[in-house]
């Protein structure tokens, strides 16, 4: 059998593929999932950082929603209903402690 040689441009092909692979292999992200240890550390903290970004995104939307709904005019029972619901929420407080001593 004649091994023929490659032609010169799939050659300098496979070179470029080579020194991209080398340089994709040094990337931070694959560093830093090279061991289990270093993986379940990056997932912890992304896990953190994503619960608190969603806590806090969705405290903002619902008390922006809260403030934008008691400003209408057309729904004044729902301003009624958050002043009551405290004024409740502080009575049975007292009360509470007032029993409890």
């Amino acid at each position: 059998m004649d091994q023929q040689q490659p032609p010169e441009h799939l050659a300098s092909e496979l070179r470029a593929l080579r020194e991209e692979v080398a340089a994709f292999q040094k990337h931070r992200f694959l560093r830093a999932h090279d061991s289990y240890r270093h993986m379940i550390f990056y997932n912890f903290v992304r896990g953190l950082a994503l619960g608190l970004g969603t806590v806090m995104g969705a405290t903002i939307l619902v008390s922006i929603a809260v403030y934008v709904l008691t400003q209408i005019q057309i729904v004044p029972v729902l301003g009624d209903l958050v002043g009551d619901w405290a004024k409740d929420l502080a009575f049975e407080i007292d009360a509470g402690r007032a029993g409890g001593e």
